[in-house]
């Protein structure tokens, strides 16, 4: 990328260089020493501090408890679920020493938290009685994106919010996805400015040991579908995976273009 001030390039002629430009010169972020990460600047993070407040006070408001995971989840948790991860496995970053003594298991560095938080729903769910339990999870996920970086589109390491629910019967599980679907919608449209469409997602596309996978979906400048997903996993008691990630921040640049000093649109701005 040149090092001229302002942006050097039009959308219409170089896509990927004036995206890079506009979020690198806004101050939004910048590229990190290791290589696939990057750094969220002061004004990149209040973007992300004011859609945690926002969800977060919906979420509190509709019986969600916040949580905290470890960043490690043991190898033996994740081949658990074998089949969910194995997509997972070529970009999971591993741990294997503690200081100079090699691990007696290795450590994945939390590629996604399902099996930690599902594991720990075995010890917490004994009864109706302890249903629903709705709890949701501030934290970050790491993923190798090593081989061609591009801030908050592909690096590897990104803010999200997780959000794991365990519910006694069918309806109350739907009703809880179209819920945060509906809070979803509100935050991208009603503070980005941005139109959504929300739907199914194909069998395919769908998580895996998903009933089914519900999304939301924009139509950005450069002519692709940008996705979202919630899950719907049934298993003895009907769960819910339902999550959000920094990449929301990415649609206002694609969609609106604006230039340094406008960004981003709606009522979000710090």
């Amino acid at each position: 990328m040149t090092k001229e001030v302002g942006i050097t390039v039009k959308k219409s002629v170089d896509f990927s260089d004036w995206y890079t430009q506009c979020v690198i010169k806004s101050g939004i972020a910048d590229y990190s020493p290791g290589k696939g990460f990057i750094i969220l600047r002061p004004y990149g993070y209040a973007i992300w501090e004011n859609i945690k407040e926002i969800l977060d006070d919906q979420f509190k408001k509709t019986g969600h408890k916040n949580s905290f995971l470890p960043v490690l989840i043991p190898e033996s948790l994740l081949t658990v679920e074998k089949n969910h991860f194995e997509g997972f496995m070529p970009e999971v970053y591993w741990v294997t020493k503690s200081g100079n003594n090699d691990l007696g298991e290795k450590l994945a560095v939390r590629p996604t938290s399902e099996t930690l938080a599902y594991s720990m729903f075995s010890k917490w769910i004994s009864s109706y009685r302890d249903l629903p339990l709705k709890l949701n999870f501030w934290n970050s996920a790491l993923r190798a994106e090593i081989k061609s970086t591009k801030p908050l589109i592909r690096n590897s390491e990104f803010l999200w919010q997780e959000g794991h629910t365990a519910h006694s019967n069918e309806k109350e599980a739907s009703d809880e996805v179209r819920m945060i679907l509906d809070l979803y919608k509100m935050l991208i449209e009603e503070y980005l400015a941005i139109p959504t469409v929300s739907g199914l997602k194909t069998d395919k596309e769908k998580f895996v040991g998903a009933n089914y996978t519900t999304c939301w979906n924009h139509l950005c400048q450069m002519e692709k579908h940008c996705k979202w997903p919630l899950h719907i996993i049934w298993l003895k008691i009907f769960q819910n995976h339902l999550k959000l990630n920094s990449l929301t921040k990415t649609l206002l640049n694609i969609l609106y273009g604006r230039p340094p000093g406008e960004f981003p649109g709606g009522l979000l701005a710090p």
